[in-house]
């Protein structure tokens, strides 16, 4: 009996591997091939003459009523043209982070044919850490100010649970964030189930639409200390949300509780200072997982549309307690 066991084991591992090499190679084999524009680069580097030539390349990254003056102030700021050379240094060769951008949208395409390839286009803002990549159909916009290492001196005035997602690895994760954004219907009854799901879904497609080598905790934004605590303490998590009857509660202080970005979780427990901010999308992570591991026939398109209440009751998600 045991050796049968092993066998289907062995057998069913066989058959998946092959799958998800069929589905690899697939995506590696796509064609796709997406622009680049150096806006940052364009708009430092030229000098306060040209500065027609730059909007007339870049009309987007110009609001109508901002007189020439402020950009022609902000091209000649010494502040901002340090910026500049410390994003230079760090990107002034964007091929390899190209390539892997392609990888990612040709995953999106294998499982959103429909979707339209953007253009990238690199920038540097206003230090905007909700917007670090934002997708707009034609265009990729990443604001490279944001990847330059959690240590850098001009992040000094932000707290660490902020920085410690300024590391060039999040660079491809925000990618697929803020895709995965622009797909996920937005919950209108916001209860804390429908917002968990919300952002477990947005992280399950980060599971789809990221190679292999990137963890759990660079999916999230957490550290690998983060991600063990919520792992050792998720049933307990649970149980706290279940005997307090906070999953279906649409009572307004739960998002900063548990589902916005935050220093930690509160819980109003002694465990609140070990607890990372945001837990609650990390157990909407895992019933989502927890349903495409039930439900594998699917779609990532299906997936998105599902009502949460339906997902949810169909995920058999009950965490063990660790002995």
């Amino acid at each position: 009996m045991k050796k049968f066991v092993i066998l289907v084991l062995f057998a069913f591992l066989i058959t998946s591997c092959d799958k998800k090499s069929k589905v690899e190679k697939a995506i590696e084999e796509m064609p796709l091939e997406m622009k680049l524009y150096r806006f940052e680069q364009a708009f430092y580097e030229a000098k306060p003459s040209e500065l027609q030539s730059v909007k007339a390349k870049f009309p987007d990254f110009f609001p109508e009523g901002t007189p020439d003056e402020v950009w022609i102030a902000r091209m000649q700021d010494p502040i901002w043209r340090e910026l500049y050379f410390e994003v230079k240094k760090r990107y002034g060769n964007f091929n390899e982070k190209q390539a892997e951008i392609e990888e990612v949208f040709k995953r999106i395409k294998y499982h959103f044919p429909t979707v339209q390839t953007p253009a990238i286009y690199t920038a540097i803002g206003e230090m905007d850490y909700n917007n670090k990549v934002i997708y707009a159909n034609d265009k990729l916009i990443i604001a490279l100010e944001l990847f330059l290492g959690k240590e850098h001196r001009f992040y000094s005035d932000f707290p660490t649970y902020i920085t410690q997602n300024f590391e060039e690895r999040q660079l491809m994760p925000e990618v697929a964030a803020s895709f995965a954004i622009g797909v996920v219907p937005v919950p209108t009854d916001e209860t804390l189930l429908n917002l968990m799901i919300y952002h477990g879904k947005e992280l399950y497609l980060k599971d789809a639409l990221l190679s292999d080598d990137y963890t759990d905790a660079e999916k999230i934004g957490y550290t690998p200390e983060q991600i063990a605590w919520s792992q050792e303490n998720e049933a307990y998590i649970w149980t706290y949300f279940i005997e307090n009857q906070l999953l279906y509660s649409s009572n307004s202080k739960l998002p900063n509780q548990f589902i916005n970005l935050a220093p930690f979780s509160k819980f109003y427990l002694e465990i609140d200072n070990e607890s990372p901010g945001r837990i609650g999308r990390w157990i909407g992570w895992q019933i989502v997982r927890s349903f495409m591991e039930n439900n594998e026939k699917v779609s990532l398109q299906d997936l998105i549309k599902m009502d949460a209440k339906e997902l949810f009751e169909q995920s058999k998600y009950k965490p063990k307690k660790n002995e």
